[in-house]
């Protein structure tokens, strides 16, 4: 059964390791990393997570927003994913992704639920 404006589980259900997560994507993305925290292909291998990392964006000193990104994820071969896992992409959503990769310059990877 589904609540809330989109569509969010209960929290019993997107809950993991004693953590709600903001929806059961992101839950099952983070279920996926601890597995990859034991790979042993370095090149799999993750070394370390962190989640809701918030960006702030500013235009000429101007405080726009805070982006919260889902993960930010290194790999052994210090390759570093920006990762935010989406259900609904809102017009602020996209508007709010593309700022933070023009002024941060890099690329956030979006997981949907066709990946899980």
């Amino acid at each position: 059964m589904r609540n809330g404006k989109y569509g969010v589980s209960k929290k019993e259900d997107r809950t993991y390791n004693g953590k709600v997560y903001d929806s059961k994507l992101e839950m099952r993305y983070r279920q996926h990393l601890d597995l990859l925290t034991k790979a042993t292909n370095s090149k799999d291998r993750v070394v370390e997570i962190q989640e809701q990392v918030p960006y702030d964006c500013y235009v000429k000193d101007k405080k726009i927003c805070t982006y919260k990104m889902d993960f930010e994820v290194i790999y052994a071969d210090n390759r570093v994913e920006y990762i935010d896992c989406k259900g609904v992409k809102t017009a602020i959503y996209r508007i709010k992704k593309k700022l933070v990769e023009a002024i941060f310059g890099i690329e956030i990877k979006e997981v949907t639920t066709k990946d899980f």
